[in-house]
């Protein structure tokens, strides 16, 4: 059974940095497409960060300079360093992923089968 599992400290001050990770299970991230999602309560989840199987990535504008997305294909793991973090990035981020052959809207939360389970992440003014 596919996991994936989201880690990471969940909050900081304006301007701070935080690394979040998404170890998988039953899944090979590295040969896989991988995005970050996040959704505030009564809004839809909307799409951050992707990663294809070459590494390639895109971004929403909203966070486009500040985020990185990155995979490490020995820990099996998804990363996401987010940078000069703002009030407005308060959400629950979810990590997703799934075959690079189904992927065709790389942000948009349909394409992704595997979720997992969110993390909360607060940005303090």
């Amino acid at each position: 059974q596919v996991q994936l599992v989201e880690s990471g400290d969940g909050s900081v001050q304006a301007g701070g940095s935080l690394r979040l990770s998404c170890a998988a299970a039953e899944y090979t991230l590295s040969s896989s497409c991988g995005g970050w999602f996040r959704q505030v309560p009564g809004q839809e989840r909307e799409g951050v960060a992707f990663i294809d199987s070459d590494g390639d990535t895109s971004y929403a504008d909203s966070v486009k300079g500040r985020f990185s997305i990155s995979k490490d294909g020995a820990k099996n793991t998804l990363y996401l360093q987010m940078n000069s973090l703002k009030p407005e990035d308060t959400a629950i981020y979810y990590c997703a992923a799934d075959s690079c052959l189904l992927v065709v809207a790389a942000l948009s939360p349909e394409e992704y089968n595997y979720w997992g389970q969110g993390i909360q992440v607060t940005v303090s003014s």
